[in-house]
């Protein structure tokens, strides 16, 4: 973003509004019906659980907007901690990012991937794993090679996700004949709000890269908050509405027992066996450009961090590949990680956590913007300002806090994982600031 002075200001409404939905939607949609009509025991609450979720999301990219603008450097989130609260909390929030978060996203989207895959082809179920593993495998390798297919599996990908929403949302709610309201799970566990908005926020995960245009925009004062309100309420009104065709189509309880499987088997009912995969492939192209993009940025945090000598093993961890200029350590330990986690657990397990743990970074984040106003951060202040101050950020911080709250409530020991995994970085962090001081080389700043 150093270069801000040279980027053309061509940004308009109707192209950041793009730019907000192309980076929120995503594959969750297709994913996490059955998930949050089964925590929250009906059809009526799930949908307003996709509504708060939504309402949270709003929120969340209005408040990081602003401290995105107002610390306009590369690493997001990771960037934005430590430069507002130091090295010792961006190296924790890196930490996680690298040895949670990634991996854990990483592999929820693989075993998501290879399920559909399995169904498609008739495979069975322990095939999922498999496929998963050889997906992310032939991504890192891609990736690895440097190649130039990046942006076209983006773009693609891009069209693959709207194609099916789009279709499934239209023809759905006029062909549907199943009642949509208050209908039963048919499940008997432990209902939970908080659950369901954390799976649905699984969906709506994306919102932490919304302030970075604000550099390219003709008038981002007032482009960006009305790019960001229409973009996330557009997500909002395409999430409810595949979820209410999809009920239209299936019963409830039936949605819950297919799963990831229930937006391919509600497409097979609208459109035939043939539409229905054909929707499937684009769900399919729609994960696999996701998983890809992860595959691409995640390992930039743990090489960042290896490369200043912040992670142990940093010599190996900081390699780059002689020919192709790849940071090969980084993105090899991403890898492993994730592959030994899809071998542990399934892929909302793992969703959930990936959301968990990121969520308590998230909410100091959103704190942040009441203390860079008081540190009177001044830079840009043209550029966007958080509208309804101090409301918004409120709303973000207090859905964070619900959301990190009701895990701990509901799912103990995955949140008791995650918070061991960030205590161990704690001596980490002590241990290397002292081998690095001993270098004279104390633990710098990532840009």
């Amino acid at each position: 973003m150093g270069s801000e002075a040279h980027l053309k200001k061509n940004i308009g409404f109707a192209v950041a509004t793009s730019l907000v939905v192309g980076t929120v939607i995503g594959s969750g949609i297709f994913m996490k019906p059955g998930i949050v009509i089964a925590s929250t025991g009906n059809s009526t609450l799930a949908l307003w659980a996709w509504i708060i979720g939504g309402i949270i999301t709003l929120a969340s990219g209005l408040t990081i907007a602003e401290v995105s603008v107002k610390i306009p450097k590369t690493g997001g989130l990771y960037a934005y901690i430590e430069d507002v609260y130091g090295k010792f909390w961006g190296f924790l929030c890196g930490w996680v990012q690298t040895l949670i978060y990634g991996p854990a996203i990483m592999g929820a989207l693989g075993l998501y991937f290879g399920s559909l895959v399995a169904a498609l082809f008739g495979l069975s179920e322990k095939s999922n794993i498999i496929i998963g593993i050889i997906t992310i495998l032939f991504l890192v390798f891609m990736n690895l090679l440097g190649t130039q297919y990046g942006g076209l599996i983006q773009n693609i990908s891009t069209i693959g996700k709207l194609i099916p929403i789009i279709l499934i949302a239209a023809f759905g709610i006029f062909q549907g004949d199943v009642s949509i309201l208050n209908m039963d799970s048919g499940v008997t566990q432990s209902f939970s709000m908080g659950a369901a908005i954390l799976a649905t926020l699984w969906a709506y995960d994306g919102f932490m890269n919304v302030g970075y245009m604000a550099g390219e925009m003709k008038n981002p004062s007032k482009t960006l908050p009305s790019a960001i309100i229409s973009g996330i309420l557009i997500v909002i009104v395409a999430y409810l509405t595949v979820n209410i065709a999809i009920l239209h189509v299936l019963p409830a309880s039936k949605i819950v027992e297919l799963g990831p499987n229930a937006a391919s088997t509600a497409a097979t009912i609208l459109f035939g066996k043939m539409g229905g995969n054909l929707l499937t492939i684009g769900i399919l192209i729609s994960i696999f450009g996701c998983l890809n993009g992860k595959v691409l940025t995640f390992p930039r945090i743990p090489y960042a961090m290896a490369k200043d000598g912040f992670l142990p093993g940093a010599k190996a961890l900081s390699s780059i590949h002689p020919k192709y200029k790849t940071p090969v350590g980084a993105t090899l330990l991403q890898l492993v990680i994730s592959v030994i986690m899809m071998l542990l657990a399934n892929p909302d397990r793992l969703s959930d956590i990936a959301i968990f743990t990121v969520f308590a970074f998230y909410a100091l984040s959103f704190a942040a913007v009441f203390i860079l106003r008081k540190k009177g951060v001044q830079i840009n202040t043209k550029l966007y300002k958080v509208p309804l101050y101090p409301i918004t950020p409120i709303v973000a911080i207090l859905g964070a806090l619900y959301i990190i709250g009701s895990t701990l409530i509901d799912k103990p020991l995955d949140a008791l994982l995650s918070i061991v995994i960030t205590l161990i970085g704690v001596p980490v962090y002590y241990y290397l600031n002292k081998n690095l001081k001993k270098q004279n080389k104390p633990l710098t700043k990532v840009s």
